[in-house]
């Protein structure tokens, strides 16, 4: 069964970029650290050499997980149909407040940075609506009402 990864063109760019990073950069770098916490005798007891093989770890699990994304991702691009998906750029309003969001893929959201996954509760809210909709979402704090203004 393969997993299907919706991605934007920036946001396989991003992975591309820290796969290669990750492979050719950090790779070296974890394995001098290896090869210097060696030096210094027993591995029993040296800090340096756990705490260097713990990150080789993280990063080869990271590795995995890039290429896996990468190998089953769909690249989208937004239409200009004027509705949302994944790929447009919203401009919503709620209670008189203006929000610009941008729709990614699933491994894509950093709400600090606007970019709202496709399938967090906003996100799958807006998808499929277009200017002048009204989306209400539930959220912990209760009913949130977002009004569409532009979409991109």
């Amino acid at each position: 069964m393969t997993e299907d990864n919706i991605l934007t063109p920036e946001g396989k760019n991003k992975l591309e970029e820290e796969l290669n990073y990750l492979k050719n950069t950090k790779r070296k770098d974890i394995t001098e650290r290896i090869e210097t916490a060696k030096e210094h005798g027993d591995l029993s007891e040296n800090a340096e050499y756990h705490e260097a093989r713990e990150d080789q770890s993280f990063t080869e699990g990271r590795i995995k997980e890039i290429e896996h994304i990468l190998k089953n991702a769909t690249v989208v691009m937004a239409d200009k149909s004027g509705h949302v998906q994944v790929g447009s750029k919203v401009s919503v309003e709620m209670e008189g407040n203006q929000f610009e969001f941008s729709i990614v893929g699933s491994h894509e959201g950093d709400p600090s940075q606007g970019m709202l996954s496709c399938d967090s509760p906003i996100g799958e809210a807006l998808l499929g609506k277009k200017a002048g909709d009204q989306v209400e979402i539930k959220t912990p704090k209760g009913l949130v009402s977002y009004t569409i203004k532009k979409v991109q």
